[in-house]
């Protein structure tokens, strides 16, 4: 508690360097003892601190107590209420061991932080933020800033995590995990991946075929975002199968892209993306083949709505692994929600959870899409991905990655890694979007390169 304190008291000199005052609001439990340990410090190095803190002495944990009475030494100044004016607030309410939405003064005071205008720093978690799942238990703290201690905790990246979070600061207080009884990690965050090798002495077949079917009546655009997504990612040959009676035979804005009828098309040889625009009734009538036959193969919406309808093609999903064909599905809450039997809610409540079902029920890798995108697989240790931002809000952003997956797998890389790394690219080509320029998925599509 006092390492805890101390580091917050310092990021909190780093983050509001010129302020002279601060209000730090302390809960009963061991996190609003951080919270009178960082008040101490900053007290004593020349700060007007005001603490208000809901514990009381006969009720506090030991550590918290010693710290209350660290505090009181030190000349901080105590209150029932939040002072009028402060130049940073520090939030030591609940921390991870919430059991109950705060409700009373304590749920005034978060309201009062999230509007004061000044900076807001969480100790370990922002108050009202669920540590495993990122969902909000009622009132939260929407922090600029969160030290997070001796652990990363996956809702800090997932859900509603990165909105209440901010920035977020790690510190093991130089502890090691096993000294600190942690339990094993839930998950890793996806990193920056390799940049993929292209030997001299290549061609375009050993950079693999991409397939992508879709596109049936008026929603050709979504098969064409997918193939351009592949085409840009480096995929040696991008065929495109339209379901929608074969209405192009050539993309001028993309001529390298070759339209074929899907019967013609041999399915074992390449990465098969199925399902961008592809209207439940028309895809599912290649689904069959597609989960049969397809080398490797990217399941997307409407082929996700398809499989959801029709238990045979679960199966069939759910049996490609056994033969050592890499399946990798990319549902949104809603097609997540439909693929378990369950709402977009349930889903949304415990993110990781629901990915590891999706993999666990289809025998596949599940990305499970979103503000942190999750990815598991079974047997693997899920990920959660740390890129991307609001801008992929719009239509076509979901093709975009699904073509992108399906150039990368064409290459013979393993489908979680695959999945990861896409993920990741995805989300960081919308963190290093030109200011002012809109965020569409055909420019998205175009932004990747081999």
């Amino acid at each position: 508690m006092q390492r805890a304190g101390l580091r917050a008291a310092q990021l909190a000199m780093a983050i509001a360097p010129h302020a002279r005052t601060a209000w730090v609001a302390c809960g009963p439990g061991n996190n609003g003892g951080d919270g009178l340990e960082a008040a101490m410090h900053l007290r004593r190095w020349g700060r007007d601190v005001t603490v208000t803190w809901l514990g009381s002495e006969a009720g506090a944990p030991p550590d918290a107590l010693a710290s209350l009475r660290r505090a009181q030494d030190a000349g901080v100044a105590f209150a029932g209420e939040p002072p009028a004016q402060f130049g940073l607030c520090m939030d030591a309410l609940l921390g991870i061991g919430a059991s109950r939405p705060a409700e009373g003064r304590m749920a005034q005071w978060i309201a009062l932080m999230n509007r004061g205008g000044a900076p807001v720093l969480a100790i370990d978690i922002p108050s009202g933020l669920a540590a495993d799942t990122g969902c909000l238990q009622g009132p939260c703290i929407q922090a600029d800033h969160t030290l997070t201690l001796l652990t990363l905790k996956p809702g800090l990246f997932t859900g509603s995590g990165r909105d209440a979070a901010g920035s977020i600061w790690f510190d093991d207080l130089g502890i090691a995990a096993p000294e600190a009884g942690l339990p094993e990690p839930a998950a890793r965050l996806c990193s920056a991946p390799d940049t993929l090798q292209r030997l001299h002495a290549s061609h375009k077949g050993t950079h693999g075929d991409v397939a992508i079917i879709g596109g049936a009546q008026g929603m050709t655009g979504a098969a064409l975002l997918a193939a351009s997504a592949a085409l840009h990612a480096g995929s040696g040959r991008v065929l495109v199968g339209l379901l929608d009676g074969g209405s192009m035979g050539v993309d001028v804005a993309h001529p390298e892209l070759m339209f074929r009828s899907v019967d013609s098309l041999d399915f074992r040889s390449m990465a098969v993306a199925c399902g961008c625009g592809g209207g439940t009734d028309a895809v599912r009538a290649v689904l069959p083949r597609a989960c049969s036959t397809a080398g490797r193969l990217v399941l997307d919406a409407d082929a996700l709505n398809a499989i959801a309808q029709d238990s045979q093609l679960q199966a069939l999903l759910a049996a490609r692994a056994a033969r050592g064909a890499p399946a990798v599905i990319t549902p949104h809450p809603l097609e997540a929600a439909r693929l378990l039997g369950t709402s977009t809610a349930d889903v949304q409540a415990n993110r990781l959870a629901a990915a590891r079902e999706l993999a666990g029920r289809f025998n596949c890798t599940a990305v499970l899409k979103g503000s942190g995108t999750v990815i598991a697989a079974p047997g693997k240790m899920s990920a959660i991905n740390p890129t991307g931002n609001a801008r992929l809000g719009t239509a076509g952003t979901g093709d975009v990655l699904a073509g992108l997956i399906a150039a990368r797998l064409a290459t013979g890389m393993p489908a979680f890694q695959t999945a990861c790394e896409s993920v990741w690219l995805h989300g960081s080509a919308a963190d290093h979007w030109p200011e002012g320029r809109a965020l569409t998925a055909s420019r998205l599509a175009r932004s990747f390169s081999a």
